[in-house]
């Protein structure tokens, strides 16, 4: 009995002479043809180029691999699979796996095979020894968060600090603190660069204090160790710590160089010290150094937050050349003194000189219209900033427009805009509009809010403070414990309350009852004696701002040790007659410590300026220049 096997047809497949071999134009005709709607003929046409042996072809193989990728074909990783199967791929096949990665929405997987690609480009053509090569290698595979590739290609031949360096950079920026300090630990030769590397790791990483310790282990600095822990500092609110760091530098008779200079100016800015800042402005003078979009813009930033606008602006107008950070600057700086019409004005001058705003110029421009109270110039700002600029509103437009209706007391449009938001309103947006409530003591709608922020935003001690300031104002003692008994079962803690100031460039914290401070006595006889000059004046304490439901004398106690009335009396005590007194807050000011600051500045004759977390206040024979709007 003889038995004969017929093979299957291919169907739909071309028919042709059997004796003939099927030509790379005919499959490549049916790859970009009827295989790209057709899963069923893609994998006859695979099958065909398989026994026909011509998968060796790398113009086959990539189109087949592109066939694959196609969205119509459901692809998964199909089309990774061919790409596997490739001998020795060439640049069309990489172009190929990398393009159809990209097409199917995983450009990071599309970065790994470019990655793979030059590796083997490397290998192929022998320049793995050269230790410059092999880092970028290094980084070029931590980029993608390849370290294990990448430490195989800095174990490979002759180790150098190059190559090392480069690896711990890798592991830090992966977020592999282990296994960068055991490299670092492990390596007899560091260089300089090397103790940077790990420095501008841990601080990029949040762990500041590990990075100071290495530093203060470095055999050798040079500059960039120096800018690396004061903008580590900077970065992570440490900038008390970053002036001493700074102080150290100059000690050592490091000479700072631009970039050094603008941290610097952002930390002066931060603790209130107008004496260092103006150091530094003097030695960019003296050493010849540029007011540049850098350095400039930080100056102008920094003597606005330290309320000298009127140094900003002469640093501004000097300014030769002027980038759009340095219009922000300058116009957030007014906005941030209640100087709302000088803001509008400067940006119309903006205008004239054609430089195009940002997204942060509206910022500023709609927060000088909510501390000056001009709701309807705030209303046509948000609609020229879409319509004119072609500037799309975020949620931080939307939280100042929320801020500028709700300061104004147009809570319930205030409101409606944040329910009409096209995107999901942030607990800041929201928190706005809380802020609002409890200035304008709307209880229902506060306590509506707030419960529903304390939901959205369970670790912001700010949120539960405002509530229970909101009851507090109304007397719901119960409802206050309700909201503290809620905070301490979340694990959650206010923000101490601290007021700097600065006194012959020596900067001085207080937080609320503070006693540590070495003339702590002459400064509690000092409050005393306010607490006699002002009640003769007719000063009533605003004990609504106290969140304990405790007897009215201790409450004005508690009034009387606020950080801030603290810092105002050591200034008292530590300067002569008529020096103004400036002092920086980290919170909003309560009414209380607004109303004694108004009175001490006409019973003493003192100019005052305080600046809270949302603005400037300057105080002057018993007036505020906020207008009582804040």
């Amino acid at each position: 009995m003889t038995t004969t096997t017929t093979e299957l047809p291919y169907h739909h497949l071309p028919t042709q002479n059997p004796n003939q071999p099927i030509s790379q134009k005919s499959l490549l005709n049916l790859l970009t043809t009827k295989c790209t709607t057709s899963p069923h003929l893609l994998k006859q046409t695979h099958a065909l180029i398989l026994k026909t042996n011509h998968f060796q072809d790398h113009f086959i193989s990539g189109s087949l691999i592109k066939s694959y990728s196609n969205p119509f074909h459901n692809p998964s990783t199909s089309f990774l699979q061919v790409f596997h199967q490739v001998p020795n791929p060439n640049v069309f096949v990489w172009n190929s796996v990398i393009t159809a990665c990209v097409d199917n929405n995983d450009p990071s997987l599309a970065l790994v095979y470019y990655s793979n690609m030059v590796h083997c480009h490397v290998v192929k053509n022998g320049f793995m020894d050269d230790g410059y090569v092999r880092s970028a290698a290094i980084r070029m595979y931590s980029s993608v968060g390849r370290v294990v590739e990448a430490r195989m290609v800095c174990d490979y031949g002759e180790k150098d600090a190059v190559c090392f360096n480069a690896m711990i950079d890798g592991y830090l920026k992966c977020g592999e603190i282990e296994s960068a300090s055991g490299l670092f630990d492990s390596m007899t030769k560091k260089n300089v660069g090397t103790w940077n590397v790990m420095v501008t790791g841990l601080v990029k990483c949040g762990m500041v204090e590990d990075a100071r310790k290495v530093f203060d282990e470095m055999p050798e600095r040079d500059e960039i160790s120096w800018s690396v822990m004061i903008d580590g500092y900077n970065k992570n609110g440490c900038f008390k710590e970053a002036l001493e760091v700074f102080r150290a530098m100059l000690r050592e008779e490091v000479k700072p160089k631009k970039f050094v200079l603008s941290s610097v100016a952002s930390a002066c800015a931060n603790v209130g010290s107008l004496d260092q800042g103006k150091w530094i402005h003097a030695y960019a003078k003296q050493n010849s150094i540029e007011l540049d979009g850098v350095l400039g813009t930080a100056l102008v930033d920094m003597y606005a937050k330290l309320g000298r606008l009127d140094l900003a602006w002469d640093v501004f107008e000097t300014m030769k050349r002027k980038e759009v950070s340095s219009w922000n600057a300058m116009i957030g700086g007014l906005a941030m003194h209640g100087r709302a019409k000088d803001a509008i004005e400067l940006f119309l001058q903006m205008e004239k000189k054609r430089v195009q705003p940002d997204e942060i110029t509206f910022v500023g421009l709609l927060n000088a219209c909510a501390h000056g109270g001009l709701v309807d110039v705030g209303l046509e700002c948000f609609d020229r900033m879409q319509d004119v600029y072609g500037v799309e509103p975020t949620v931080h437009h939307y939280g100042c427009m929320v801020d500028l209706l709700g300061r104004a007391g147009w809570l319930a449009e205030a409101e409606e805009l944040v329910y009409n938001m096209p995107m999901t309103p942030s607990p800041a947006v929201w928190g706005a509009l809380l802020g609002a409530c409890r200035v304008h003591e709307n209880i229902d709608m506060g306590e509506k809010i707030g419960k529903m922020l304390i939901e959205l935003d369970p670790q912001n001690g700010g949120r539960y403070a405002l509530l229970s300031n909101i009851y507090a104002k109304a007397g719901r003692w119960d409802d206050v414990k309700k909201v503290r008994t809620l905070m301490k079962e979340n694990g959650v803690k206010t923000t101490t309350g601290r007021s700097t100031i600065d006194i012959n460039g020596i900067v001085h914290e207080f937080k609320i009852g503070d006693s540590d401070h070495p003339r702590a006595r002459e400064i509690y006889e000092m409050v005393e004696e306010m607490i006699v000059k002002l009640e003769l004046e007719g000063y009533v304490p605003k004990t609504s701002e106290v969140l304990f439901d405790i007897e009215e004398d201790e409450k004005e106690t508690t009034l009387w040790r606020h950080s801030e009335k603290l810092a105002i009396a050591f200034g008292l005590i530590s300067t002569s007659p008529g020096t103004p007194i400036r002092v920086t807050k980290n919170l909003r000011m309560c009414e209380d410590c607004h109303l004694v600051t108004k009175l001490v500045s006409c019973v003493y004759k003192r100019d005052i300026v305080v600046r809270d977390r949302l603005r400037f206040h300057h105080f002057r024979n018993g007036k505020c220049s906020c207008k009582e709007f804040w």
